[in-house]
């Protein structure tokens, strides 16, 4: 059975939340953030609403207004069926779009981009997005399923809409935190690595450096990606041989 919520635009009028119109302007996101929730559970919902929270309050959002449309969101999820709900913030203020889930992936095939970051606000998710998703439908016009951001001087960021962690040995790697979006399930993956004694280094390596490693992008769709092909450029992947038993780890993490 299909449910009648799939798909929809809900805007705050303050009050309550009401359906958009499908031909409604989409407005220019200032702030954005999504989570999984698969039958009622949701993944890390709490870090991704104080994410979200935290950039809404810097553009102007009282705090009142924040915990009544959380709450009315809260409310409007399916029970039931597996979804990637986003609220947003624009300039018509504040919305839920109530989005099926694709099925999740394992693996990702990735295409390092050009030297230089394009983004204008690489530490708060939304202003970005549209330009991030062209980037990435540029990734995959060409064989891939993402594409990897560069300094200018072509050190590696992270993903075009995913975190980017990768093992040395027995050291779990990522990318300095001055330049990268604070990915929710990166700092899950982070905490784990903490708890169990496991070192964490953050250092920024060209992309050559990553040839025969295991090399993970993360998200909060599909959790940890292995990255199992290096389209541009082309080198060796390595395998993924600790990723199901972080994945089980990061599962049972609220």
């Amino acid at each position: 059975m299909g449910d009648d919520r799939a798909d929809t635009l809900l805007r705050w009028d303050g009050r309550a939340l009401r359906q958009a119109p499908a031909d409604a302007p989409a407005g220019a996101l200032l702030v954005a953030d999504s989570w999984l929730v698969d039958s009622g559970y949701e993944r890390a919902a709490a870090a991704h609403w104080a994410r979200f929270g935290g950039s809404c309050l810097q553009c102007g959002v009282q705090r009142g207004e924040l915990a009544a449309f959380q709450a009315a969101a809260r409310g409007a999820l399916p029970l039931e069926g597996r979804w990637f709900p986003r609220v947003e913030l624009t300039a018509e203020g504040l919305a839920l779009r109530v989005r099926r889930a694709p099925p999740p992936q394992r693996e990702v095939r990735v295409l390092v981009g050009a030297r230089g970051d394009p983004r204008r606000c690489p530490h708060r998710k939304g202003p970005d997005l549209e330009l991030l998703a062209g980037l990435r439908a540029q990734a995959r016009a060409a064989g891939a399923d993402e594409l990897l951001l560069r300094d200018d001087a072509g050190a590696l960021r992270e993903g075009a809409l995913s975190s980017l962690l990768w093992w040395e040995g027995e050291v779990l790697c990522t990318t300095p935190d001055e330049h990268v979006l604070p990915g929710v399930t990166r700092a899950l993956l982070l905490q784990i690595a903490r708890d169990d004694g496991v070192e964490v280094r953050r250092r920024a390596p060209q992309a050559a450096e990553l040839a025969g490693t295991e090399t993970w992008l993360t998200s909060a769709l599909h959790g940890i990606r292995v990255v199992s092909a290096w389209r541009s450029p082309r080198m060796e992947a390595g395998a993924g041989t600790r990723a199901p038993a972080w994945r089980e780890q990061l599962d049972r993490r609220d």
